[in-house]
């Protein structure tokens, strides 16, 4: 065994990896030879992505052929074990062969049975069910492995549609006529398969006397492809690192495409949990500090007899009511400058004013987004109950928060003050499908002429004492259009009805002026005696 591993380690040939040594670590045993970058010859084989050629597949077959020929020159004599994984790829896309060698250490470790998808293996070897081994049974490997260059796909591929593993091994093993062997899909090249699909069932005769060895085989090839070792083979390997490397920059763009795109999709998600500059903050790494704001519009609703709903609907109906509700409310605060701060149930709170400053248009932006929502509840309908209809009730404060980002698994932009707790109370005290504002509020809306507001009075509110509150009825532009069409309908009655006036006045003076034009026609007829 030292003989024949001095032996290897003296083996000068481009196509047989260098063989390094042993290593030997309790009862493990590792070979340690060359390392080849690109993998074995199968992985590349199915690799979609490389595009192979005539020139690269015939320069891998002509390695291939040279190294076996050089590994049955040797002392070694034979290979034993030559399978598409024992051929590797170095960086070059020079193919090596590997495994070779040490048949007296193969022997003592590998199993006594022989594999079921051997379909490497000679089938006069697999008869024997021994490891006996031979020249005539590399060839016919080499056959197995030029049937998967040649169609870059598994061994038996086309088989495995109708037969197992270990049918088809049954069926390579029982002598049949003609003898059950692999076949290539069909292809439009017939100059080029036809002559190497004659070489490969050459390799794959039977009869193991009738299987030509290497040296005949890398002539044949030689002579009906052209292609010789030294033929192009510089060009050839330059345009495959070419393509290849047009197919990696291809690859990277599509899996750098596919990353921005999983990227901007998770940013999104995070948009919508949390504010755009507190998210941007977390994603860069940045500490979020809490933050005052003096003055802010909070607003809050919720629907009115909801658990009635509740206790007369199934789970799955809630569910489905809250999703299409929200949705609908999500759509409008879409419109507006706001921020929706959480659901809770069938409660929705509402916030402008931060974390982007915005003056004092918080207070515009939260009126119009509750009148929009009032105005879309009264269209609303219940799914699971159409010819029953929603209502809610809408409470807004103005006033000054503490905003913060609590918690680190799902952390959440909360708002803290008292703000929060009376605008809570401004919707706890309305009444359905009314605006309920405080008086900070009202104020705040002064400066603004579109919104008619009419005062509710004091009422005495849990926790803050007697305050002064009102409604907001909807906007000035609407109500000035109503008065507007009142005062257009009232003059276009006046004026009708003058018209008649003057038209009767008319007709009356007409009939006037011809009654006295008759009378005095009759006057002025002259009397005539009866005679």
């Amino acid at each position: 065994m030292m003989l024949e591993m001095i032996e290897m380690r003296d083996f000068n040939c481009i196509n047989l990896t260098k063989f390094i040594g042993l290593h030997i670590k309790q009862q493990n045993i590792m070979i340690i030879s060359e390392y080849c970058s690109r993998g074995d010859l199968q992985t590349l084989l199915l690799n979609d992505s490389i595009d192979l050629d005539k020139d690269l597949k015939m320069a891998l077959i002509i390695d291939l052929i040279e190294g076996m020929a050089y590994l049955h020159n040797s002392s070694i004599y034979v290979h034993g074990d030559l399978t598409s994984d024992a051929c590797v790829i170095d960086s070059r896309f020079v193919l090596k062969v590997t495994g070779y060698g040490l048949r007296r250490l193969h022997m003592q470790c590998k199993d006594t049975t022989i594999q079921a998808n051997s379909f490497w293996i000679a089938p006069e070897h697999l008869r024997t069910k021994d490891k006996t081994v031979s020249q005539t049974g590399d060839v016919y490997s080499f056959g197995i492995i030029l049937s998967e260059i040649l169609s870059r796909k598994e061994p038996f591929s086309e088989e495995l549609d109708n037969f197992t593993s270990q049918e088809i091994i049954m069926k390579v093993t029982h002598t049949e006529n003609p003898p059950f062997r692999p076949t290539l899909p069909k292809t439009n090249n017939k100059d080029y398969i036809g002559e190497m699909e004659t070489i490969m069932y050459d390799c794959l005769e039977e009869d193991p006397q009738n299987r030509p060895n290497f040296l005949i085989i890398g002539k044949r090839i030689k002579e009906s492809t052209g292609i010789s070792k030294t033929h192009n083979v510089l060009d050839a390997l330059l345009r495959r690192m070419e393509q290849y490397a047009n197919n990696l920059e291809a690859l990277v763009f599509e899996r750098t495409q596919a990353f921005l795109d999983e990227k901007r999709k998770s940013e999104e998600l995070l948009y919508q949990v949390l504010p755009r500059s507190v998210a941007e903050k977390l994603r860069d790494g940045k500490p979020v500090n809490p933050e005052a704001f003096d003055c802010v519009t909070i607003y809050f609703s919720d629907i009115v007899g909801f658990t009635d709903i509740s206790s007369q609907s199934t789970p799955f109906q809630i569910v489905d009511l809250l999703n299409d509700l929200y949705n609908c409310f999500d759509e409008i605060i879409d419109r507006h400058d706001v921020y929706k701060v959480e659901t809770i149930g069938d409660a929705y709170m509402v916030v402008s004013g931060l974390p982007v400053l915005n003056d004092i248009k918080h207070v515009k932006e939260i009126a119009q987004m509750a009148l929009s929502i009032r105005d879309s509840v009264e269209c609303f309908r219940i799914p699971h109950n159409p010819n029953k209809t929603l209502q809610c009730r809408i409470g807004i404060h103005s006033g000054s928060v503490c905003a913060g980002v609590v918690g680190r698994k799902m952390p959440r932009y909360c708002l803290f003050g008292d703000t929060v707790n009376t605008a809570s109370r401004m919707e706890s005290n309305g009444e359905a499908m009314k605006i309920h504002i405080s008086e900070a509020t009202k104020m705040l809306l002064d400066n603004f002429s579109e919104f008619d507001v009419k005062c509710r009075g004091i009422l005495q509110i849990k926790g803050k004492g007697l305050m002064t509150t009102y409604w907001i009825r909807g906007n000035n532009t609407e109500k000035q259009t109503s008065e507007n069409t009142d005062m257009q309908t009232s003059e276009n009655t006046d004026i009708q009805t003058s018209e008649n006036t003057d038209m009767q006045t008319s007709e009356n003076r007409d009939m006037q002026t011809s009654e006295n034009r008759d009378i005095e026609t009759w006057e002025n007829i002259p009397k005539m005696s009866c005679i």
